[in-house]
């Protein structure tokens, strides 16, 4: 009896054990985790601040376009202002790939955040069910307590 009790407390102690190492690597991941998704969540005001301002200068761009166009149109002979007109059409294209890369790159942030979050949401779901197991384990261990025997004496 004594031996089979033994047996059993064993293998507790080394599931116990096992649950342990785990929930600890587990542990440090959702640390890091959670590090990075403060950096993640930090840079996200950098980037919106970025996209604005690169949509701001990118309608501004459109609209510098529009007048070199407009007076061009007025005199479609005049190298001068054709040489203007190409140039600031050319600021447009560039300050409108600006502001898409830059809200692209706000999208991908977000998304990122998102995906961080979910798995650091089923990291501590897992480590929950480790620590419930482990609760439970030890719950499970039973405790000897030795008995004196009455017929001794």
């Amino acid at each position: 009896m004594l031996s089979i009790l033994s047996v059993l407390f064993f293998t507790v102690v080394a599931s116990a054990q096992i649950v342990n190492k785990d929930s600890l690597k587990l542990t440090e991941r959702i640390r890091e985790d959670q590090e990075k998704l403060t950096k993640l969540q930090n840079s996200v005001s950098d980037k919106t601040k970025e996209k604005e301002e690169t949509a701001a200068k990118a309608q501004e761009s459109a609209s510098d376009n529009q007048k070199a166009a407009n007076k061009l149109g007025g005199d479609p002979q005049d190298k001068k202002l054709a040489r203007r007109a190409d140039h600031a059409a050319s600021d447009a294209r560039s300050d409108a790939k600006k502001a898409r890369r830059a809200s692209d790159k706000l999208e991908d942030l977000n998304k990122d955040i998102r995906n961080l979050t979910e798995k650091i949401a089923k990291e501590q779901s897992k480590l929950n069910t480790y620590i419930q197991a482990y609760k439970n384990n030890m719950e499970a261990v039973p405790v000897l307590v030795p008995q004196t025997d009455s017929t001794k004496n």
